[in-house]
């Protein structure tokens, strides 16, 4: 990095990161290429890793009491990506376990008990659909969704995360997950919503928490899908995106960043890697004759080598940068970034550094980050019932 001469915390940071990632990158690239071994993924490591980790948790996640459903979506998806489907007694427990976070009123909260919110609301229904039994698709009380929504939603068409909770954008790209992937979706549950996502992208051309505030990799990824699921992407700035999100990928480590100025991280691999596949289909969707090939707008392959050699822990589970300690969260989005640089959907190609064909993960899905055929069973499911038509009330509880 240059810093033009002036040293601040962050640059000291960043100089860190760039020694350490350099230093992996030296070690491993010429010690594997000396064993002629290449790099490979740790697939059964992280696999013993995720199934202790879904029925044995320590006393350390009790800061994540409110989080369970997330837990949930977050193992059962890296399973899947990994090959490995959860059925039998364990997605029974599993799906047992998310109907008593669902809250009598609609939506699931945090735990069992807790306020619904749109935040695991959305977590809930992407693990069951990600088991993709019918156990797991009845389990959604479809119905009490669809009136948590309307409750959520709001005049200017923005979607509070709760009862007399925040505004931002993730309420509307998790409302529309839920509503698209259940069939929950009427005329007028997102009025004016299009609108309000397109207001929250910024000067520098992502996509921030509420209009007026900075762009953010998590941020943009939920605005630019919730537009492309509301087909609306002709309101957003695409020129402007682009350039935003390009520039995101570091130079030396590979992976990306989530903000201006900030360090490298793991779970940004799907955050913002995500949102290339999204512009190439809008861009072809429209006619654009300088797209001739299925390769995404960033080096696939630097993403890779980041997330292999310097997001792997040796004991399973993905982390966010070297020196930090493996979570179920950068392992699931990690994973999923690491799908997203592999797949050119579409076609049967694959983009892999690995001579190890069980290195390659399964397509995830870049609207909905669950397998795709776990979206297109999730989809003919619910499309043969019908969408519910209630007449909602004013408040949730």
């Amino acid at each position: 990095m240059d810093t033009d001469g002036v040293q601040t915390v962050s640059s000291i940071e960043q100089r860190r990161v760039e020694r350490d990632v350099s230093n992996i990158f030296t070690h491993l690239r010429d010690s594997r290429n000396i064993a002629g071994e290449g790099v490979r993924l740790l697939k059964e490591k992280h696999l013993s890793y995720l199934t202790h980790g879904i029925r044995h948790l320590s006393s350390s996640f009790d800061c994540l009491d409110a989080s369970r459903p997330w837990l949930c979506y977050w193992i059962v998806h890296s399973m899947t990506l990994l090959g490995r489907d959860v059925t039998g007694e364990l997605s029974r427990d599993v799906v047992d376990f998310l109907k008593r976070c669902q809250s009598p009123c609609g939506g699931f909260g945090g735990g069992p008990g807790q306020l619904p919110h749109l935040a695991p609301t959305y977590a809930a229904v992407l693990a069951l659909c990600a088991i993709g039994t019918e156990e797991a698709y009845s389990a959604i009380d479809r119905p009490g969704l669809q009136r948590f929504l309307y409750l959520c939603h709001q005049n200017d068409g923005s979607f509070i995360m709760h009862q007399d909770g925040e505004v931002d954008i993730r309420g509307a790209y998790c409302a529309l997950v839920a509503a698209m992937l259940t069939n929950t979706l009427t005329t007028d549950l997102f009025l004016a919503t299009a609108g309000w996502v397109s207001s929250c992208q910024t000067y520098e051309g992502g996509f921030s928490a509420v209009p007026g505030t900075e762009a953010h990799g998590g941020y943009t990824f939920c605005g630019f899908a919730a537009a492309v699921l509301l087909k609306a992407t002709k309101l957003v700035d695409m020129r402007s995106l682009m350039r935003w999100i390009c520039r995101k990928q570091m130079k030396l480590e590979g992976g990306f960043q989530g903000r201006t100025n900030k360090l490298v991280d793991g779970c940004y691999s799907f955050w913002q890697g995500g949102v290339f596949p999204l512009i190439y289909h809008t861009l072809k969707e429209r006619g654009d004759t300088s797209l001739d090939c299925e390769l995404w707008m960033f080096n696939q392959e630097a993403l890779q080598e980041y997330i292999l050699y310097c997001c792997q822990s040796p004991h399973g589970g993905l982390i966010d940068k070297p020196g930090k300690m493996r979570d179920f969260y950068h392992t699931c989005y990690c994973l999923s970034g690491l799908s997203v640089a592999q797949h050119c959907y579409g076609t049967s190609n694959t983009v892999t550094i690995s001579l190890d064909p069980e290195t390659v993960l399964k397509p995830t899905h870049p609207v909905y980050n669950i397998r795709m055929d776990k979206v297109k069973d999730a989809h003919g499911y619910f499309s043969e019932l019908p969408v519910p038509q209630l007449v909602h009330d004013s408040t949730v509880s």
